[in-house]
């Protein structure tokens, strides 16, 4: 394939499933959807303007269960998420709102629709979790459905592409990446998304390359333009050069190579040269990824998120519900571990906003007057939403007690800050157990329970609460933000997120030490584990295993392989030293660089 002669430019964005391709690029139009006008609507045609909005609302509908319908096998697992996307349609703050708006303000319905979809995102995008911050996403999909019909602009069909490309889209909704055949669709570039995404996680659950969150990438790729898509460095070349060509060509084939290889020894355990097994397990969040898992070699479950059913629901989720959810995952992983992560959202507004039970008068304006804080990423969130809403955590203790009957199960406590909140969650899940005895309902009490460490005042006393926890899981993505005042998603001071900073590496340090000197274990489950450049650095500091998303533990288990740990003492000695993450690099290159030099260091946020 010939470079063309227009002059080579490179986008950035969130490399959100590995892999590289080189195609021509299929930009994705929605016509319409994005350029409504506001008109006045006749007092005597407000009538007939809500029955258009509510006949646009049903079309979308049967749009999507059309869609479900038609899913091939391999898409069957996301299911879930476009069943969202119904319940989104008539949930009352887009559907009542849109009515309410054409009704009072007597303005068209498209204007309505664009209205209440920019009311509702930004309480989402505000949020300090980057998973519900990924929701707006959701919303937007919803409400873009509903536009498609109300314009009258032609649906994007993307199973009748009939030609190997590369899509280009402002963003792809889950119904329209469930219509991706793999046979013809060699990767995706969005303008907006991120990891978290349900775009991303199916981009990964196929395996196909992907960057999202590329800034006007819609305006600057034209159609059939030649470009490559690196989904691990994040970036994207259009118009490449013969010297680019080649070059990505070239790094494919090694890395199809890499893969070929790693999936031939995936389930071979990580154990060093000196003979030390390391547990590497999976991070999920849908209980169908628990395929994916087990495929790519997960000796388990260390990080499963159970958000998602929670927002993915019109009301709160009973016992029951959440017993089956989560009795379906250890099932399959059985007799592998379940690290199940107790809800985790940031406040009441994370739910409220789609779930009635809360308060059912309480509107939009109401969520966001009552529930915005100054500091979201300082406020109610995690283990003190829990513990501020008894009822909500006790059905969910109660339901992983019952779970927990039927295969190798933890409780994972997020944020705790003190020991304090961690006696206080113990309390919890002894009288959710008493409840169940009483209610002769069979269940386990006697699991292990570990606490997130995420916040620097759980590092520096890890020693207090390792005589409390049954274990312990850094979760590094938050514990460098709140460490070095860094948030991630602002591009102003994102160069400043350094996973290799001495301040997280010493804290990381404390607490391993922490766990081993009071005889538990210490695992790691933010992105920072996925990382194969950081092996050495983690296992010097006492990790004694990592969960990380499923298509990186091939790889992760490859440099583990490499490692003898009765190195490490001295390393870690030197490394304890280091000034500055750019020193900490430096350092490993010296160590270890056959490893730096197969895994690079060039996209990573190091100075």
């Amino acid at each position: 394939m010939k470079g063309k002669t227009s002059q080579e430019v490179i986008l950035t964005g969130i490399g959100t499933s590995p892999g590289i391709c080189i195609g021509k690029a299929y930009l994705v139009d929605k016509e319409g959807v994005e350029t409504v006008k506001r008109y006045t609507i006749d007092k005597d045609s407000l009538s007939a303007e809500v029955g258009r909005f509510k006949t646009a609302v049903n079309k979308a509908e049967d749009d999507l269960h059309q869609i479900m319908d038609a899913m091939p096998e391999d898409f069957r697992q996301h299911a879930r998420i476009l069943e969202t996307h119904v319940l989104l349609l008539r949930d009352k703050t887009i559907y009542d709102r849109a009515i309410e708006l054409i009704e009072k303000e007597r303005i068209n319905a498209e204007w309505a629709l664009k209205k209440v979809t920019s009311e509702v995102r930004p309480v989402f995008e505000k949020m300090d979790s980057e998973y519900l911050r990924q929701r707006a996403e959701d919303i937007t999909h919803v409400a873009d459905r509903i536009m498609e019909h109300l314009v009258g602009g032609d649906h994007v069909d993307i199973a009748r592409i009939n030609k190997r490309v590369i899509l280009v889209a402002k963003e792809l909704s889950p119904g329209e990446t469930s219509q991706i055949q793999l046979e013809r669709i060699k990767g995706f570039v969005t303008n907006r998304g991120g990891r978290t995404s349900h775009t991303g996680i199916i981009a990964r659950t196929l395996e196909v390359p992907a960057v999202l969150g590329v800034e006007n990438a819609t305006q600057k790729i034209k159609n059939d333009d030649i470009i490559i898509v690196d989904g691990k460095a994040g970036t994207v070349v259009i118009n490449p050069s013969e010297q680019s060509l080649l070059a990505a060509e070239e790094r494919r084939e090694l890395e199809d190579n890499r893969k070929a290889m790693m999936a031939r020894t995936s389930a071979i355990p990580a154990i060093t040269r000196d003979g030390k097994q390391i547990s590497i397990m999976g991070n999920i969040e849908l209980g169908e990824e628990v395929v994916a898992l087990r495929d790519h070699g997960g000796d388990g479950i260390g990080l499963y998120r159970t958000e998602f059913q929670y927002l993915s629901r019109s009301c709160f989720p009973d016992e029951n519900t959440l017993f089956e959810n989560y009795k379906e995952v250890i099932d399959v992983m059985n007799p592998r571990p379940v690290t199940i992560r107790t809800l985790d959202v940031n406040g009441d507004k994370a739910i409220s906003y789609l779930m009635d039970e809360v308060n059912p008068t309480l509107g939009l304006r109401a969520i966001r007057d009552d529930m915005d804080e100054v500091n979201p990423a300082l406020g109610l969130r995690a283990i003190r939403y829990c513990l501020r809403k008894p009822e909500v955590f006790q059905t969910q203790l109660r339901a992983i007690l019952r779970a927990a009957v039927h295969g190798d199960v933890r409780i994972l406590l997020p944020m705790i800050s003190c020991l304090e909140e961690l006696e206080e969650a113990i309390t919890h899940i002894n009288m959710a157990a008493k409840t169940l005895k009483q209610r002769n309902v069979p269940h386990k009490r006697d699991i292990p329970v570990g606490i997130m460490i995420e916040v620097p005042s759980a590092a520096i006393t890890a020693d207090i609460l390792a005589k409390k926890a049954d274990f312990f899981s850094i979760g590094t993505n938050d514990l460098i933000q709140y460490t070095l005042a860094i948030d991630r998603g602002n591009q102003n001071v994102a160069h400043l997120y350094q996973p290799l900073h001495p301040a997280i590496l010493r804290l990381v340090h404390t607490t391993c030490k922490a766990a081993k000197a009071n005889g538990i274990t210490t695992q790691m489950c933010g992105e920072m584990a996925a990382d194969p450049l950081c092996a050495p650095v983690l296992l010097g500091l006492g990790i004694d295993g990592l969960s990380m998303h499923p298509q990186a533990i091939p790889e992760v288990k490859q440099a583990i392989r490499s490692i003898d740990t009765t190195q490490l003492d001295a390393f870690v000695a030197e490394l304890m030293q280091m000034p500055s993450a750019s020193a900490v690099l430096g350092l490993l290159s010296h160590h270890f660089g056959d490893l730096v030099a197969e895994h690079g260091a060039e996209s990573r946020p190091f100075p």
